[in-house]
């Protein structure tokens, strides 16, 4: 038995992939080398497999869906052959670094009620992310969520349960929903409550593992160890398919674990993906997204790189580069190490810079 399996799952984000992968080659060997990857592709159409093989080879195991099975089956997979004392079920679009793993780990050594553990997870921006710890989604907690409380009161703990936004986020604490972007857990336990449920497709699948794991008596942990994690297009909680998607699968959450709630619960889902619906509706019709024009939009860069001169040519001539006062800064990952980059950007967040991930490998910056 090796001691970690890495499951990522993909689908059409082949250079994202590629940055998840060698951070986890870096957690790895963290570890002293004592783990595996394995990569399922969800039938992306592209040429995500060719490029990663090209780069990767026999480093990395492959499962190749015919079709997009969805989140949860599509790991299920993978969990199925994990060779892991522990299983990491890791998104395409995140950044670990070298001592994340092994941190985690030493939590469960010292820690033998621990079933799974989830992680600070920051946007491409620095920015914590509240989905990093969360509370079960009650009848009340989805009450307060899915009208706003939770937003209108984010520090009380009667409203605002659902992100437990009242707890620290520098500290570790025993929560009850960890977030599928990252979950460590015991693959035997994984294995034995089945994995995840393949009811749900696209959300919800990270709430029910974790109500799983606890009911089979175990806890789950929240750790202040930041990760990166980008957060694509299907994640935008302003898109209809996320509000449609997000509330159907909290409404399978409900029909199977809360029964006798469902057929009233099911009438506030419906109200709400209706509201959430035309309020979405009414923000791309009058608060348009922004796009970000030409470099001499305001922009000031600054470059962390030993061949700025490669980058300059990237962002374009007409870019203004300040070292002292930027509003984008870019990031070298051939002179940075993943954990080098996790540090920089957690150290310098402040709500007002944005960070960039220049890839020197395929000569593109990768951004948030």
């Amino acid at each position: 038995m090796i001691l970690v399996s890495i499951i990522i799952v993909n689908y059409r984000v082949k250079f994202f992939l590629e940055q998840t992968i060698r951070s986890a080659q870096e957690a790895i060997a963290g570890l002293g080398g004592d783990g595996e990857i394995i990569v399922v592709d969800n039938a992306s159409g592209d040429d995500s497999m060719q490029f990663i093989k090209s780069r990767f080879g026999n480093e990395v195991q492959y499962i190749e869906n015919a079709d997009n099975v969805g989140f949860a089956r599509a790991n299920n997979k993978a969990i199925a052959i994990a060779k892991g004392e522990f299983t990491l079920i890791l998104n395409p679009d995140t950044i670990i670094g070298s001592d994340t793993l092994s941190q985690s780990i030493e939590w469960f050594r010292t820690h033998s009620d621990c079933g799974a553990v989830g992680v600070r997870m920051l946007d491409g921006n620095g920015n914590f992310l509240p989905e990093s710890k969360r509370s079960f989604t009650t009848p009340w907690v989805s009450f307060c969520k899915i009208f706003g409380l939770s937003a209108l009161f984010p520090k009380s703990r009667i409203f605002a349960r659902y992100h437990l936004r009242y707890l620290n986020e520098k500290q570790p604490h025993k929560v009850d929903i960890l977030a599928g972007a990252f979950i460590l857990a015991h693959t035997s336990i994984l294995q034995k409550i089945g994995g995840f449920d393949e009811r749900f497709f696209m959300y919800g699948e990270d709430i029910d593992l974790s109500y799983r794991i606890v009911q089979e008596g175990f806890s789950n942990y929240y750790l202040p160890i930041p990760i990166i994690h980008y957060k694509g297009e299907s994640t935008k909680k302003d898109s209809l398919r996320y509000v449609r998607v997000f509330y159907e699968a909290m409404l399978i959450f409900f029909r199977k674990h809360y029964p006798h709630y469902s057929r009233f619960f099911a009438f506030f889902i419906h109200f709400a993906i209706y509201i959430r619906a035309a309020a979405a509706m009414l923000r791309r019709i009058f608060l348009p997204a922004t796009t970000r024009k030409s470099h001499s939009n305001g922009l000031r860069w600054r470059i962390v790189s030993p061949s700025p001169e490669k980058i300059r040519h990237i962002i374009g001539s007409d870019a203004v580069i300040d070292n002292d006062k930027p509003t984008d800064v870019i990031l070298d990952d051939s002179s940075l190490s993943y954990q080098d980059i996790i540090k920089a950007i957690d150290s310098a967040a402040d709500g007002k810079l944005r960070f960039h991930i220049f890839s020197s490998r395929n000569s593109i910056i990768i951004s948030p």
